[in-house]
Order: C-alpha cells, then structure tokens, then sequence
C-alpha cells in the first residue's frame, strides 16, 4: 500500500476517533444524568491521539528499519563470487536495488508476471533490455545470484509494506476503540489528553537532541573507518589535496580549511560592518514609512536561492573583478577568485547580520536611552556607549549566525571561487572550501570503502568541531560582556 494512502487512512481514522468519541461522551452523559468531568472534546482528542499517534510511531519506525533488515538479509544471499575483484559488496547491492526497482516497474506496467520472470531468468540479454525499457540501466550481465537477490528483495519489500500496513491500521484501530469504550462521564479526559500531548511534546523535542547525537555518532563513526586506512597525521598536516581514486591520494585538509577560513573572512568582512550599519539606521534614524519599507526589501536577498548567487558571481562579479581590477594590476587572469566568492556570499550574509541586529537593538529598553540622552549624551554617543554595549550579545549571536551561514555555503563557491585546493594569499586566485570538497568525494559511483570516499566525513566532522569552537568562544566572549550591564 502506498505511504500516503496508508497516512491518509491513519489520520481518517483518527478524525472518526474525534467525532465518535466526543459523541459517546455526550450520548452517555445524557442517559446517566451525570455531568462530564472534562469538556466533550477532551473525549473526542483523546480517542484521536491513541488512534493516530502509536500508529504513525509504528510507521516511521517500520519505513527506518525495514531498509536496514532487507538490506542485510538479501546483502546474506550475495556469494563472494558475485563480488568483482577489488569491488565492494554496497556496488553489488547497488546494482540488486536497481534490477529489483525494474522489476516492480515491469509488473506494475504489465509486461511481467511471475512466470515471466521464471522464463526470463536464464535470458541476459533480454532482462536486460526489458529493464532499460522502464529506464534501468545495468552491467554487462546480470549473475542468476543477483537476478534471485533482486527478486527477494523485490517480494521482501512489497511483504514489508503491506504487514506494515496491516499493523499500522489494527494498531490505530484497535487502540482507538480501546479507549472509545473506556469513556465514561467520570473519566478524567483532560488529564489524559493534556498527558498524552506533553509526552509527543516532550519528544518532539528531543528530536533534535537525538538528531544531533545521531549527526556526531554517524560521522565519527565513518572518520574512524577513515583512520584505518589513511594516517591521520597525513591528513590534519599535509598541505597537499590530490584524490586518485585509482590509490596514491593525498588528503591534506589543510588547504581546503584555508580556503574556507579565507572566503568567510572576506564575506563577514564585507557583511558585518554593512549590516551593523544597516540595523543601527533602521532602529535608531530611520522613519517609519522608510523602515517599513527597506527592512522588507533586505530581507528579500536571504530568500534568493544560492545558485542564483552562484551565478551572479559566475557571470558578473567575476568578470568584473578579473577584467578591472585583478588583470590592470598584474594578480591574476582568473574569473573564479576568493574575492568573488567572498563578496557575493557578503551580499547573501547581509539580511543575517541586518534583520537579526535590527531586532536585537530595537530590544534594548528605552530607559536607557532615556537616561543617556538626559545625563547630556548625543544620539550617537547614546548609541555608541549605551544601546551597542547593551545589545553585544545578540549582535555577536548574529554575527556567529553568519559566520556558520559562510562555512557552510557550497554553491557560491563552487561557481565563484572554483574547486583549486591551495594555500595562497591572493585574493584573486581560486580556492576551494571543505564543503565544496565533501560534495565532490560523494558524488559519482565509487566504492564507498575507499579513503577517497570516506574522507568526505573526516571533513564534515572537522568542520563540526571547528564551528563548535566558534560557538564556545562567541558564548564566552558574549558572557564576559554581559556582566557588565547586569
């Protein structure tokens, strides 16, 4: 059964739970002449969430671990022969996953059955074709181990989602009428509800708790398999970055940490003293009909999507900047360029540092201007020495908010700064950025057991680390300066 079936039906009969339920408690508060503790909806809530809620838990916990068994059961059924020499078993999996997703595209368009399979077993060349037909492109031969891998992975798939959906559905049923013929007129429906809403709360909240745990678990997880089999010495101290997936790489992180320390610097030091600027003539100088309408305008560059930014720089500002600037004065020929890159991502970095220390400001109470302005103080000594002061805090928050906004940026990069892996101080060559990098060591079909492949989260998790400091440092900068206006 289709997922979104399977939801619609979920939610369905959590509506039905609502209305029968509250009805019920109606119904038998009329007949006993006793007055309902909670009001009626409280019933009718009640039902709806032992309905809905454990089913759609089941569900997704289901869609999370039905993948992971499959995988490893029908992973079980691969000989060693299958195996190509040097390859991976994941690759040959790979390739099972795409013939049995044609297999399903073959008999949901009817030119398959089961005894067609049967009688295509034996044939190659022609389960090849019928394949690319619905679009599956395979190797040069399909093994009988793979063809059967596919096919149980095909059936263990379509068993696991229609038990699935058969559970999900006598779940939300069976405790939705559970608890419909629990109600009574005496029930405490409120306290249940109320209960059973703070609990989905409360985990709602450690989502992102367990989020986070699960991000670090995962990438630390895939660095150590990394260190295996590339010295980490080699890695945090070479200032060379050359992969060759055919082996002899050189995975030196330093150049790429370089290269994103640098094109952020240029960003915030572009953004920052502009949209502190931005914030402070909008709260402090601006009229109402002027902030009304430039704070909106701002804001609009946050909601440009990168790859259009990535294209400005590609098309205007890079040009720009080599044909002007960098040719006349003999540093580069290149269109792709640090600055280029570091100035369209300041153009985006904008509304961040603007919009966030225009409210943070604004947040200052007047009192205190109130008592600058009456201790003999201009406006903007008030502003220098009062509302700056009191607002640090938040405009440091701001500021790291950017900060993390710049690290992370991949697409003005890779169209702005290009993808050279160096260490250089001219802002007019191309760099590249460990973002850029992790992209590039996960795209295409490689052998994701390779140091090429697995460097990607030695990446990711060094700049979990590094921003991670960032933010240790702005909490103690933030917290020293505090102290001082409490």
């Amino acid at each position: 059964m289709n997922i979104g079936i399977l939801l619609l039906i979920v939610l369905g009969i959590s509506g039905l739970g609502y209305y029968f339920g509250r009805q019920r408690a109606l119904s038998l508060s009329a007949k006993s002449g006793r007055r309902l503790h909670s009001l009626p909806g409280y019933y009718g809530q009640a039902v709806a969430l032992f309905a809905g809620v454990p089913a759609l838990l089941l569900m997704i916990a289901w869609l999370f671990l039905q993948p992971l068994v499959l995988h490893s059961h029908v992973s079980g059924m691969i000989p060693d022969s299958v195996i190509p020499e040097g390859g991976a078993r994941s690759l040959v999996m790979a390739d099972v996953e795409r013939v049995a997703g044609g297999l399903d595209a073959l008999m949901e368009s009817g030119g398959l059955d089961e005894a067609g399979l049967d009688r295509l077993r034996a044939d190659f060349t022609n389960m090849r074709s019928r394949l690319a037909d619905v679009g599956v492109a395979v190797g040069s031969e399909i093994p009988a181990e793979v063809l059967e891998a596919a096919k149980a992975f095909r059936n263990g798939h379509s068993t696991g989602q229609a038990l699935m959906a058969a559970l999900v559905i006598a779940l939300s049923l069976g405790l939705g009428g559970w608890f419909y013929f629990r109600i009574t007129p005496e029930m405490r429906a409120r306290n249940t509800s109320e209960t059973f809403v703070l609990a989905l709360l409360i985990g709602s909240s450690s989502v992102a708790v367990l989020t986070t745990v699960g991000i670090v678990a995962s990438l630390m997880f895939e660095t150590f398999n990394f260190f295996k089999l590339y010295p980490a010495q080699d890695f945090f101290f070479s200032t060379v970055w050359n992969p060759q997936f055919r082996g002899g790489s050189d995975l030196g992180i330093l150049p790429l940490l370089w290269g994103t320390l640098y094109v952020s610097f240029v960003a915030l030091f572009f953004a920052v003293p502009i949209g502190l600027m931005i914030a402070i003539y909008l709260s402090e100088y601006s009229g109402k009909v002027l902030r009304g309408f430039a704070k909106p305008a701002i804001e609009v560059l946050a909601g440009i999507p990168t790859i259009v930014y990535g294209l400005f720089a590609l098309i205007t500002v890079g040009p720009f900047i080599r044909d002007w600037i960098a040719q006349p004065a003999g540093l580069g020929s290149s269109s792709s360029s640090v600055l280029t890159a570091g100035l369209v991502m300041g153009i985006m970095l904008i509304p961040f540092v603007s919009s966030l220390s225009d409210d943070i400001i604004n947040a200052v109470p007047q009192a205190m201007r109130d008592g600058s302005y009456g201790l003999g103080a201009t406006q903007s000594e008030t502003i220098r020495q009062v509302i700056l002061p009191a607002a640090l805090p938040g405009v440091v928050g701001a500021i790291l908010l950017a900060a993390s906004r710049a690290i992370g940026e991949t697409m003005i990069v890779v169209l702005g700064a290009g993808a050279a892996a160096k260490l250089d101080l001219n802002p007019f060559e191309a760099m590249t950025t460990v973002t850029v990098k992790i992209v590039s060591q996960l795209t295409g079909d490689t052998e994701f057991a390779s140091p090429e492949t697995l460097v990607a989260f030695a990446l990711g998790l060094t700049l979990f680390v590094f921003t991670l400091g960032l933010n240790v440092i702005a909490l103690y900068i933030v917290r020293k300066y505090r102290e001082q206006y409490e």
